[in-house]
This record gives C-alpha cells, structure tokens and sequence, in this order.
C-alpha cells in the first residue's frame, strides 16, 4: 500500500486493527486484496453507522462532542475517522478527549474493538498533546457504553498490531488461514478466504515439499556416483 508519486507508504486504515485482531487474514483480504462480503452483522453495523459517520458538533455540560472527526499518527502511520470524540474541558478550560466507537452486538472476548479504539487514542494523543488515558465503546445490542483503560497492555498491544499490520502490508502476501471455528463462522468472508480448502492445499504442498526433499540424495546420507 503505497501513495501515487512517493516512496511513502499510505497510512494504515484504523478499522483494518480491529480487522487484524480479529483474523490477520481477514485484514489482508479485504485491504490487500479489496474482497468484501457483507452479512447480517456487516450490515446491522452499517445501519448503526449511519449517524455516527455525519460531521457535526455539538456542545453541552463542559463537554464538546465531534462527529466523525479525521484522526491519524504520523509517528504509527495510521489513519481514520473516529465515530465521536468528545471533548471533557476542566476548570481551565483545558480539554481532553475521550474516543468513542459505535460497536453493533456486545462486548466481545477478544481485544479488536479495544485495539481500534485505543489507536484513536494514540491519534488523538499525538494530534492534541495530551494524554488520551481511556475511551468508551458503545454496543449497540446492549444500549451501553464499555470504559476502556488505555493501560500500557493495551497500547503494547495495540502497537505491535500495527507493526505486524504494516508488515503485511509492505510483503503484499496475504497470510494462511488459522483455525479458529467460532470466528471463521461468523466472517463475511468465510466463502471467498475459504480456510479449510486453503489449509488442506498449504499441508498438501509441505507434505510434497518433504517428500521430494527426502527423496534428495543429500537428504538420505546417499552420495551421487
């Protein structure tokens, strides 16, 4: 992923983090290779989105609230839009923000909605100079908002994520599938990633692979005449 005319690659999308977290493959497909497939949740989150991803603002009890504000990190390289920021002024008038993320369905097992939102923080953090110590997820089957820290596991996280991203990235190779039922279930992308018809091709060439290197005179202590 590179920018037209410059050697500088472009800004890795906020939403791939969470894609990343999720399945690394998944990220690839659908930001390498340009798949998509939408599903029931894919569009119940795009319904939910629907006024999240209207700019506006608005202000009300010390507190300024953005709409789809652009945020990136020149130092991570990373770029997005968060859904809503507000803006919590103290008795100076000094503001800090507080990301927050419009989630269909509910707090999750895994870490990719906190790793996305946390890399809004880290935006936020560089764009305002301030310290951005937590955010809120919102869920929309629960009605509820989910304090989330930004404790130093999760920003460790959060950076290794985009570092192992970025790495993809600039390989251009799309990784194996791993095997994980629950989430592979629930992916959009379940048909065109395909993991266990992909899984069995990638065993079938290592079993070949070996084969033929055994089969090698070197390999068998045998020496040619």
């Amino acid at each position: 992923m590179r920018g037209r005319g410059t050697l500088e690659p472009d800004p890795i999308p906020l939403s791939a983090l969470q894609h990343a977290v999720y399945c690394l493959r998944q990220a690839a497909l659908i930001h390498l290779e340009r798949m998509w497939a939408d599903n029931r949740f894919t569009a119940e989150g795009d319904v939910m989105h629907l006024s999240a991803d209207r700019p506006g603002q608005r202000r009300g009890r010390g507190v300024r609230r953005v709409q789809a504000l652009p945020i990136a990190s020149r130092r991570l390289a990373v770029a997005g839009v968060a859904d809503l920021v507000e803006f919590h002024a103290d008795k100076m008038g000094n503001e800090t923000p507080l990301p927050v993320e419009y989630k269909r369905g509910k707090p999750k097992a895994h870490r990719a909605d906190e790793v996305q939102l946390c890399a809004q923080g880290l935006c936020l953090e560089e764009m305002c100079g301030v310290s951005v110590p937590e955010g809120a997820l919102f869920y929309g089957e629960t009605k509820r908002r989910v304090a989330v820290a930004f404790d130093p596991a999760l920003r460790a996280l959060t950076e290794a994520t985009i570092g192992e991203l970025a790495g993809v990235f600039r390989s251009g190779v799309t990784p194996p599938p791993t095997r994980h039922k629950s989430r592979c279930r629930a992916c959009s992308l379940l048909e065109l990633c395909r993991p266990q018809a992909v899984s069995r091709s990638a065993a079938a060439w290592r079993s070949r692979a070996l084969a033929d290197r055994l089969a090698e005179p070197s390999a068998t202590g045998l020496s040619g005449p």
